[in-house]
């Protein structure tokens, strides 16, 4: 599994190296689907996309939070209008539905967090062939106790909530500090995240090397290396 070019890599951690069971998208939709909506494929793989691009820092996120930032039944309400409209229904039926589609996910939406078999897998395996490793987060807070909560931190040489630096991926910046923490350059290292739009775009920005893991297929588009299973990557790393 050892390149000799790359001693570091780095990754995201929701949707990455931690997943909720179930996704949120399958409930949304699902609850839909019960209420006599018809969702096409593409329609629920069309409000999946919009989901990537609004959490990765877009400025419709920014005005949400700056507009409801006080009021956090009102940004959920306002989510799920938006993500509403991205499924196909109306500008009017999203916002007279959106109230009652966001307290049903506020109250059934309770999903357990897991960490794949492929992840753990691969962590002990890349930890063993001497890469350093760490995670990257868009999250507000430190997960140092999601990640012990998990079994993870033994691998991690550290982790990096966006919150903590105040920026927040796509910008380059958050890759320039844990390049600066790691002590290690952007050529000698490759991000892993599952979002196209905050990961690869945000990893590529500072000059890392970026593989998408992508299982179900979201980008079929995607103009760098990616994976379905982490079983794929120690090909993908020894061909960089």
């Amino acid at each position: 599994m050892k390149n000799h070019h790359i001693k570091a890599v780095f990754f995201d951690l929701d949707g990455t190296l931690r997943h909720s069971v179930p996704e949120g998208a399958q409930v949304f939709d699902e609850y839909l689907i019960s209420l006599g909506y018809l969702l096409t494929e593409e329609a629920r793989r069309r409000a999946l996309r919009w989901e990537y691009l609004y959490w990765a820092n877009s400025p419709d996120l920014r005005d949400d939070l700056l507009a409801h930032s006080a009021d956090t039944e009102n940004f959920w309400n306002e989510y799920t209008r938006r993500r509403l409209v991205a499924v196909g229904l109306s500008p009017a039926e999203a916002k007279e539905l959106a109230p009652q589609v966001s307290a049903h996910m506020g109250e059934m939406y309770k999903p357990q967090s897991i960490v794949p078999a492929d992840v753990q897998r691969l962590l002990p395996a890349l930890k063993e062939a001497g890469y350093l490793l760490a995670v990257i987060s868009n999250r507000d807070e430190p997960f140092h106790e999601l990640l012990d909560s998990h079994n993870l931190s033994e691998y991690f040489h550290f982790s990096l909530a966006a919150g903590e630096v105040d920026i927040y991926k796509p910008e380059p910046g958050i890759f320039q500090h844990a390049l600066e923490r790691a002590n290690v350059s952007a050529q000698e290292t490759v991000y892993v995240g599952d979002n196209y739009f905050a990961d690869v775009v945000g990893s590529r920005r500072a000059g890392l090397h970026a593989v998408l893991y992508d299982p179900n297929g979201i980008f079929p588009e995607a103009d760098c290396p990616t994976i379905k299973s982490f079983d794929e990557f120690d090909a993908v790393i020894a061909g960089l």
